[in-house]
């Protein structure tokens, strides 16, 4: 019994017995308690009902590279690479960095699971099984890694464009890699750059989505958290998800090869959920507050100081509003 297809039979809401599912695996009934405990322990939000069997809180796709393919515009079908869709795996990114060298531009990795999803500056990300997007996809660049200044902020505007067309209302962005819900953080991302530092270079951009966040994990995520579960509806699937994602990551990404940041910088502006905000900032020279004044045309935080207004890069800073 193979733990996909196990889930694959739940993902459709009805309930299921327990001597039901080991008939049509062809195991024991402790074999499949076994296997949905193990399930349960790993956040799949999976529910056991006198009378009504086991079944998930609520219908949620598998993910399926086929389907995802095909959502996409014609245009970009075929602009895509390799769509590996794992079960388990440590990493979407990891995975990608790893194999960087076998894959051509825009390959895409996603997984159902993740035993060790990252944030920024080394932070899990929670990643229950079947309940929301983890995805990389790799990006080719001919110039340095000089250039790639503000690639983060620019994903953002691309996620955030891509799930308001999934049915998300007004979504805000927190520099430098954030997508907000009203106060809560929707989406998170990730870029990991590798080969030469004056050219050609890549980037491994990891989204993570919060479709549906099961209570026992929301309950482990230390900052405040929203899943499209609770905006959207109807519940988009997550292979719609998917391929709105990378259909809106395809045009920033061109737009970004050909002005930098600076051609999206009005477009990120217009999304900014620190401008105007006191916030509290702590790099290598220890904490300082300020007023949020935007971002510069390479992506810099400004924080406004009394009459001057100062640059941060992302990669030594955190911010949070006081």
């Amino acid at each position: 019994m193979q733990t996909r297809d196990l889930v694959a039979a739940l993902a459709d809401g009805r309930g299921w017995s327990g001597s039901e599912l080991a008939r049509r695996f062809g195991v024991t009934r402790a074999a499949v308690w076994k296997r949905l405990d193990e399930l349960r322990e790993a956040g799949l939000p999976l529910q056991a009902a006198a009378g009504r069997g086991y079944r998930l809180e609520l219908p949620l796709e598998l993910l399926d590279a086929t389907a995802i393919r095909a959502a996409l515009p014609p245009a970009l079908q075929a602009r895509f690479g390799d769509i590996a869709v794992h079960w388990d795996i440590d990493s979407t990114s990891s995975e990608l960095l790893r194999t960087a060298v076998a894959h051509g531009d825009l390959a895409v990795c996603l997984a159902e699971q993740q035993s060790a999803g990252r944030g920024r500056r080394g932070r899990q990300w929670q990643s229950p099984p079947l309940c929301n997007v983890y995805l990389s996809v790799l990006k080719r660049f001919t110039r340095g890694m000089g250039s790639l200044a503000g690639l983060s902020l620019a994903v953002g505007v691309a996620a955030a464009r891509a799930l308001e067309r999934c049915g998300a209302p007004a979504l805000g962005l927190k520099w430098p890699n954030d997508v907000l819900a009203g106060d809560g953080k929707l989406a998170g991302i990730l870029v990991e750059l590798g080969g030469e530092f004056l050219g050609p270079c890549h980037a491994v951009i990891g989204i993570g989505v919060n479709v549906y966040l099961p209570a026992v994990v929301r309950a482990a995520i230390d900052q405040p958290a929203a899943d499209l579960a609770a905006i959207c509806a109807p519940l988009p699937s997550r292979n719609r998800v998917v391929a709105a994602v990378l259909g809106e990551l395809a045009e920033v990404l061109d737009r970004f090869e050909t002005d930098g940041f600076a051609g999206l910088r009005a477009a990120f502006v217009e999304r900014d959920r620190l401008f105007g905000q006191v916030l509290n900032l702590t790099d290598a020279n220890g904490m300082q507050q300020g007023i949020g004044a935007g971002v510069d045309a390479r992506g810099a935080l400004l924080l406004r100081q009394g009459d001057t207004i100062a640059g941060f890069d992302s990669a030594e800073v955190t911010v949070r509003r006081a």
